[in-house]
């Protein structure tokens, strides 16, 4: 191989191009974009039980079952908008009295794009992915989802610069 070719070869491969974007979005299953398994509290959980399972993981959210069937997901907004700041007995209080019942969930082997417009669409920060059975298998967040689909820009991602309207003057310190 020449020089040449080998250059061009390189520099494809640090910038793909909108098609491998575009092939991810379309044929990657969600499966394959999420890294961690999910976090799952039984339906007669205690707050105090599930925020200690998401502060010990440093998870944003679990899954509620009832046997094996997905009832909720509790996320680190639930915490926010519903907990916090209220005197409860995070003890006591349980996680079914706090939690988003009957979640949008999704099957794994759905594709990147249609989770992604979901998320957007709906305002969903998390979707719980199912198997056939509807049995919790995985979690999917917009943060995951990011993640991935920067992977398609790292090299441009990470050469630009903090505020691009800005020309640096002065280069001492830098």
């Amino acid at each position: 191989m020449s020089r040449e070719e080998e250059l061009e070869r390189a520099q494809a491969e640090e910038q793909p191009g909108p098609c491998d974007l575009e092939s991810a979005l379309i044929d990657e299953q969600l499966g394959d974009a999420i890294g961690h398994p999910a976090l799952i509290v039984g339906a007669g959980a205690s707050l105090a039980e599930a925020i200690a399972v998401m502060q010990q993981e440093r998870r944003s959210c679990v899954l509620v079952v009832s046997g094996d069937k997905l009832v909720g997901i509790f996320t680190e907004r639930d915490v926010l908008l519903k907990v916090a700041g209220l005197s409860i007995d995070l003890k006591q209080a349980r996680i079914t009295d706090y939690m988003t019942r009957d979640p949008v969930a999704l099957p794994a082997e759905s594709n990147v794009a249609f989770a992604l417009n979901r998320m957007v669409v709906e305002g969903f920060r998390h979707i719980p992915l199912v198997d056939e059975q509807g049995l919790p298998t995985g979690v999917v967040s917009m943060r995951e989802l990011i993640e991935y689909l920067s992977d398609f820009f790292r090299k441009d991602m990470l050469n630009l610069p903090p505020d691009p309207h800005r020309a640096f003057r002065n280069r001492e310190g830098s």
